[in-house]
């Protein structure tokens, strides 16, 4: 099959290659005239303020409690022993949320067992909750919480007895 020049399309495409490789071999190399509107007034795509930092810590039932969100603090919560920051999740973990007996807690045996009942909370004071009671299908809950809580929250810490920081 040979290339003919004689029809329209064949001419359009040489041209075009043949401009493409021009501009390749010879760039422009002009300065442009006025600046880009969108960059005029800075950028708006900016956050207004960098989000704080958090680092990886060890926590215990005593140390986490403070992080339940009131007075607009942090909100945390651990599952299995791994901290959560859920403060993106005010309105679910926050004072006025349907889960905010969880924050600041160890929330293992309420989402394994889907209860939001304060019973379902070991107190601060006591040793962590063992778990060892949680039936295969409540264990199963559970990780698929920390599943959805991994995938959507930042991990910021573990959660240890009292006595072992």
């Amino acid at each position: 099959m040979a290339f003919d020049l004689g029809t329209p399309v064949n001419t359009a495409l040489l041209l075009y290659i043949l401009y493409s490789i021009q501009r390749i071999i010879f760039p422009s190399n002009s300065v442009p005239q006025s600046v880009p509107n969108e960059f005029k007034n800075g950028y708006t795509w900016m956050p207004k303020s960098h989000p704080p930092t958090l680092l990886y810590q060890t926590y215990t039932p005593k140390t986490l409690e403070p992080f339940n969100g009131k007075e607009g603090k942090r909100i945390l919560l651990a599952i299995k022993g791994v901290v959560y920051d859920v403060t993106a999740g005010r309105n679910f973990y926050g004072p006025e949320g349907m889960y905010a007996n969880f924050a600041g807690r160890d929330a293992s045996r309420g989402m394994a067992k889907q209860s939001f009942d304060e019973e379902m909370l070991t107190p601060i004071d006591q040793p962590l909750d063992k778990l060892e009671d949680l039936t295969a299908e409540e264990i199963e809950n559970m990780k698929g919480w920390m599943e959805h809580f991994s995938s959507k929250y930042i991990v910021c810490g573990k959660l240890v007895e009292n006595d072992a920081v």
